[in-house]
């Protein structure tokens, strides 16, 4: 089984913390699907990244898809929930993460634009859901360990992606620890896991900080081979839903 993805994208990183979590092994393959040499459209139609290749071929898209998928094939560690009411909750979490994350990479894009092209009004209406939805997310949280139930689930590692989405692409200008302690707390706690260390954005698996022989990384190989040159393009991709840089 092989994951198309980007680096960069809190959604592949999402995937991959899913796989480390099960201990699901896979091949790694970094895409950039803007560039015009790109294969992700043989894989997805839609030409966006995450995908996941199955045995036979098939794949699947849409990060939110691949990770139900991936909780279900294996045993190790359940990260949704079999009850209904439950396993609805940390959907919850990770549909308001999610849309976190979209709205941040959507100003992210969108300041790449000529500076005449771009909308001012429309980057601050993107930074107005991510400021809305740290709130919610902080007063959901609470004095709580975990997001669901007090134990570790796919909500802690949707809101722990966007959480280092923020901190890798708006260090310095979105402060939001300063208004959400509790995620703050959070946050903390998860970037002690090893598959969140090991997923660092934009950290290549195996480099200098990141040992290959790694609990994440033992379930991960950069597509089979050994050279960086497995690259097809500069750390640039596509979320479950929106484009990446």
């Amino acid at each position: 089984m092989k994951l198309i993805a980007s680096l960069t994208s809190p959604f592949a990183r999402k995937v991959r913390i899913v796989a480390s979590e099960k201990h699901i092994e896979y091949d790694l393959v970094v895409e950039a699907p803007w560039e015009t040499n790109t294969e992700v459209p043989k894989f997805n139609p839609l030409g966006k990244v995450p995908v996941w290749v199955q045995e036979d071929g098939k794949s699947l898209f849409d990060s939110r898809v691949i990770v139900e998928y991936l909780d279900g094939i294996s045993p190790v560690n359940h990260l949704l929930p079999r009850e209904v009411r439950p396993r609805i909750a940390v959907k919850r979490w990770e549909a308001l993460a999610d849309g976190v994350s979209d709205a941040a990479a959507l100003v992210f894009v969108e300041r790449k634009r000529p500076v005449a092209q771009q909308s001012p009004e429309w980057i601050e209406r993107q930074l107005e859901k991510v400021r809305l939805g740290l709130l919610a997310m902080n007063a959901d949280l609470g004095d709580h360990e975990w997001c669901v139930n007090g134990n570790f689930s796919l909500a802690d590692i949707a809101v722990g992606c966007t959480l280092g989405y923020l901190d890798f692409r708006f260090a310095g200008e979105i402060d939001w620890r300063r208004h959400n302690a509790s995620l703050a707390e959070l946050y903390d706690r998860l970037i002690q896991r090893p598959s969140f260390k090991e997923t660092t954005p934009g950290m290549i698996p195996g480099s200098k900080g990141e040992p290959g022989d790694s609990p994440a990384n033992r379930h991960c190989r950069v597509d089979g081979r050994d050279e960086p040159s497995v690259f097809r393009g500069p750390n640039i991709g596509f979320s479950g839903q929106h484009p990446k840089p």
